[in-house]
């Protein structure tokens, strides 16, 4: 006879089934992932899509590369000389997202997960002057990396993993509800743990949305990055002095115009002399 210590309830089987089938589908919900790279037409852009619950949650759109600095030997075999490794994110990298109502996850990896590539990013309340604004961005970046892998590292010194990442990063800050757009370049500089070297992470044509997707493989209305606003007002601004300078002439001429109409309707100076009859 089993003791109650020792005995199973149908309940208890029950409750416990439950309970491991909601942490297999919350597991699967945050890999749920695609790549959907062949749909761009830029050849080194990435497209990755996060869904969860049968729904977009995290979408992100961007072309990146690393520039890597490492050791090798001079020709001498004495001395250490620096190489840069340049290692460009490829089409078709596994990923793995997390979505979450304040903090999200996206997670890149490809050669054999020689490289990783984490974004992590947070929402959160920010005072301005119009008063408290939800906003979100990019508050952390680790790149992971093993200088043995010899397509991107010659001849490494002492090649192994590494890990470059950021501290109290602010980047892509966007308000709530929207996405991040930049087609320019931005730099972001990771700190590695090779000697404390500088890992420059190169990104551009970026379309980024973590948060409040309302509706599925569709970003929000976009938030565009200060160098972009700046390029585009370089692009409007020759049209608008144009509009002004065309404006300033129709209005010059139209004073003109006016200006002779008047004159000519004013009396005419007599010709006939017998006309002026004060003159001797």
């Amino acid at each position: 006879m089993s003791s109650p210590a020792t005995a199973s309830s149908p309940c208890l089987d029950f409750n416990r089934s439950l309970h491991l089938i909601a942490n297999l589908t919350k597991t699967a919900a945050e890999q749920e992932v695609e790549n959907l790279s062949g749909l761009s037409t830029n050849p080194e852009k990435d497209i990755f899509v996060v869904r969860e619950n049968g729904t977009s949650c995290l979408m992100a759109e961007l072309a990146a590369r690393f520039i890597v600095p490492y050791d090798v030997w001079a020709s001498n075999y004495v001395d250490l000389i620096t190489e840069q490794a340049d290692i460009p994110l490829p089409r078709g990298a596994e990923a793995a997202g997390k979505c979450g109502a304040s903090e999200a996850e996206l997670h890149i990896s490809w050669l054999d997960r020689a490289y990783t590539l984490r974004l992590y990013f947070l929402q959160e309340a920010h005072n301005s002057s119009r008063g408290q604004e939800a906003r979100w961005k990019m508050s952390k970046v680790q790149f992971l990396y093993d200088s043995s892998e010899r397509t991107h590292f010659k001849d490494a010194v002492n090649p192994g993993k590494h890990t470059a990442g950021t501290h109290h990063l602010s980047a892509l800050v966007t308000p709530a509800g929207k996405s991040y757009e930049c087609q320019a370049q931005q730099t972001i500089t990771l700190i590695s743990s090779d000697h404390q070297k500088s890992v420059a992470l190169l990104l551009s044509a970026v379309r980024i949305q973590p948060f409040d997707i309302s509706a599925d493989f569709v970003f929000s209305e976009e938030h565009k990055c200060p160098v972009d606003q700046r390029e585009q007002l370089e692009e409007t601004l020759p049209l608008i002095l144009c509009l002004i300078l065309g404006l300033i002439i129709v209005i010059t001429l139209c004073v003109y115009h006016i200006h002779h109409k008047m004159t000519a309707s004013q009396a005419q100076i007599p010709r006939d002399r017998s006309q002026y009859k004060h003159m001797g």
